[in-house]
């Protein structure tokens, strides 16, 4: 049976806001399952995005310490 999340669970698991779910649905990054006018999303199905989205996570860290690094 599958594990069904409401919108605020599987915000949390995500990282991210309710109104960033609602979004992803509308650009179709990730569906949810309707339960009449609910959102549920499928537990096995996020964990499956969040490693797509890991893979796809670049991180840029620059610093300059000194001045005559700035130059």
């Amino acid at each position: 049976m599958k594990k069904l999340l409401r919108i605020g669970e599987a915000s949390q698991i995500l990282g991210v806001s309710v109104s960033t779910l609602r979004r992803w649905e509308k650009e179709g990054k990730l569906k949810p399952i309707r339960i009449g006018k609910e959102r549920r999303y499928d537990y096995d199905k996020l964990m499956e995005f969040l490693g797509q989205t890991a893979d796809n996570a670049v991180a840029i860290y620059g610093r300059v310490s000194s001045a005559d690094q700035k130059k």
